[in-house]
């Protein structure tokens, strides 16, 4: 039995894995962490400091400000982590690669194994038709999305640009008056409602245009991948580990 300690309990995404986990006859979530430590089926508590269960895996679907306090958690317990949050800062990003040179450490962008499909898709085919087609992201969220892009949008981006030998740039939306440079590739961010997740990614070419579309219907997507990916971390060594890792 895989024990999960789940930080952000109490939000959107946190409340989807509770019920979602009992679907998981190998998985437990054995404690919460979140500043509303009322209304779960396990203990709770405000900060991951203050948790005394024992767990395998740390689930993160909080925000980047918990970082330092989960990760010295898991150095002290010698446990994996699972960061499934978005909008983390360069340097903690650096944090994360140091922190997996001493703990397995899990971090992707979206936890969809749709859209980790996608990605596997586009660092085949982007530099194949990179010299004809333009190419353009397009995301949308809902209203109440702190980050912009998202960072499936980015992941998205840096695959592309990665798999393309020549130089490329990232334009973040556009205005003002300028014809679009070929090194382009266009990241454009929508916000409004409740949309859970769109990305469009389009390869713009004469006379023709591919487009590869992934659309969350649901937030039981994330929770889902997030689960798979709990299970995937028991058990595994030091180290850094991603969605390719789930999806191969």
């Amino acid at each position: 039995m895989v024990r999960i300690i789940l930080s952000g309990c109490n939000g959107k995404m946190g409340k989807v894995i509770s019920g979602l986990a009992n679907n998981f006859s190998n998985l437990s979530i054995v404690a919460g962490i979140d500043k509303n430590t009322d209304g779960s089926s396990y203990p709770v508590f405000s900060s991951i400091g203050e948790c005394t269960v024992d767990a395998d895996v740390i689930l993160d679907f909080s925000r980047p400000d918990a970082l330092d306090s989960l990760l010295k958690y898991a150095k002290e317990k010698n446990v994996g982590v699972v960061l499934c949050t978005t909008g983390f800062t360069d340097e903690q990003l650096s944090q994360i690669t140091e922190a997996s040179k001493e703990i397995p450490v899990f971090r992707s962008a979206n936890m969809s194994i749709g859209i980790n499909v996608v990605n596997k898709v586009l660092r085949s085919i982007s530099a194949l038709l990179y010299n004809n087609f333009d190419i353009e992201i397009i995301e949308k969220h809902h209203n109440q999305k702190v980050d912009a892009p998202s960072g499936t949008a980015l992941l998205l981006a840096n695959t592309i640009k990665d798999s393309i030998p020549e130089e490329t740039q990232f334009t973040y939306g556009r205005e003002g008056i300028a014809k679009r440079e070929h090194k382009e590739i266009g990241i454009h961010a929508i916000r409004g409602g409740s949309i859970v997740g769109d990305h469009d990614v389009i390869f713009a070419g004469q006379g023709e245009v591919i487009e590869i579309s992934h659309k969350a219907i649901s937030r039981e997507v994330f929770a889902v991948g997030a689960l798979k990916a709990c299970e995937f971390m028991y058990g595994k060594g030091k180290g850094f580990y991603s969605m390719d890792d789930v999806v191969k």
